[in-house]
């Protein structure tokens, strides 16, 4: 379904934007009303190579310490106004430091901290503005703000826990394909002048050697530059809603990766809603914010067909069950905390849970895949090496 991007007017008064998934602008109308929004611009998505959002002027580090501070100078009694003062001098960068002052100027003039804040809706998600607006109604916004600040420091961390797993299986990848492609593109080739001179008949292995250094010399620059292309274009498609999505859902279905991207986005979707419910944010509005933070539009899309059938009076474990993308796990714990009454505190249990699953996942993945490339990496040298030695070993026994 095509993107559409819109901008309007909650029941407060207060600007809202983002964009959606919808069959028409008609349904992306409507859909916009039934969340209680008053439409003022509606258009039809088509960025093309831009992103869906502009860049943050914080970045996740940086959104998590300014988040700490500013829970801690309120709640240690500070005006709001002050509060974000004495945060301005400790800011470098013009842009932070503009944002920030643009902030402070709204609050002084009478605005809440969550209207100031929606006017940066590229520095601050809706998860981020929601939070903040339900902290002020229920009067404890030093609290959400702490609150607000450990849900993006444990994301930030779980994020760069992946992160820094990766690098070492990437660098062992790299170091495979160019240990090898030096192999066959420098070295083979300058036995090949001696092998002919030798007049002895060459092994099938150290044929086949011969022939790969033969076409890689060729064909390695257009091999790689087809690579290059095909990785560039894989990226465009993924601007494409439709192929996005096929993707994404692919993705989910793989072995090896498919569990840990299942375990990672019902960590943060349990999170998002366990921290939103427990400050008091109604479960729709909670599951409008919590598929905009999901990354796999796959998972998106069944978020939103969960929200259409809890606004239809199912029971949220019902919708998010069928069809089954979460763990059966994650669903039998939102189904206890549903009909017990405390869906929120047992979201932030499931989130606890999968977090740890998740790293549990990648340390197995790791564990599996950091001997598989050395061995592949040793498999590969030994093969060429014996290609070259073979043909010399044959002449030494036939002298």
């Amino acid at each position: 379904m095509p993107n559409y991007a819109y901008h309007a007017l909650d029941a407060d008064g207060h600007k809202q934007q983002g964009e959606l998934e919808a069959a028409d602008e008609q349904s992306a109308a409507d859909a916009l009303q039934q969340q209680g929004l008053l439409v003022l611009n509606l258009r039809r998505g088509g960025r093309g190579w831009r992103p869906t959002r502009s860049q943050s002027v914080f970045k996740a580090g940086e959104l998590v310490l300014f988040t700490q501070q500013l829970a801690t100078l309120i709640g240690a009694g500070q005006p709001l106004d002050r509060a974000l003062t004495t945060l301005l001098k400790q800011l470098d960068g013009e842009r932070r430091r503009r944002v920030v002052e643009q902030i402070r100027e709204a609050v002084k003039a009478g605005e809440p901290l969550s209207q100031a804040l929606q006017a940066h809706s590229d520095t601050f998600s809706p998860f981020y503005i929601s939070l903040v607006r339900a902290g002020e109604a229920g009067g404890v916004l030093d609290v959400t703000l702490k609150q607000l600040s450990d849900y993006l420091e444990r994301t930030h961390n779980l994020r760069s826990e992946v992160i820094n797993a990766s690098i070492y299986p990437l660098f062992l990848v790299v170091g495979v394909i160019g240990s090898v492609a030096l192999l066959l593109t420098y070295v083979v080739p300058q036995f090949e002048p001696i092998f002919n001179d030798l007049g002895v008949t060459l092994p099938l292995i150290t044929q086949g050697i011969l022939a790969v250094s033969s076409f890689l010399e060729s064909w390695g620059m257009l091999l790689l530059a087809g690579l290059v292309g095909g990785g560039c274009l894989l990226l465009a498609t993924r601007y494409q809603p439709r192929r996005r999505l096929a993707q994404d859902q692919r993705l989910l279905g793989m072995r090896g990766i498919g569990p840990l991207l299942t375990r990672l986005e019902t960590a943060r979707l349990a999170r998002t809603l366990g921290t939103l419910l427990g400050n008091g944010v109604t479960l729709l509005t909670a599951l409008h914010i919590a598929r905009d933070v999901s990354t796999n539009r796959a998972m998106r899309a069944h978020l939103i067909e969960a929200t259409d059938a809890v606004k239809q009076g199912s029971a949220f474990a019902d919708a998010i069950a069928t069809p089954a993308m979460l763990p059966e796990l994650a669903v039998q714990m939102i189904e206890v905390g549903e009909q017990s009454g405390t869906l929120g505190e047992m979201l932030m249990r499931v989130a606890d849970v999968f977090d740890v699953e998740a790293k549990r996942v990648i340390d197995r993945l790791l564990a599996a895949l950091v001997p598989t490339l050395t061995l592949v990496m040793a498999v590969l040298v030994a093969a060429i090496m014996l290609a070259i030695m073979l043909p010399l070993m044959s002449l030494t026994s036939n002298i």
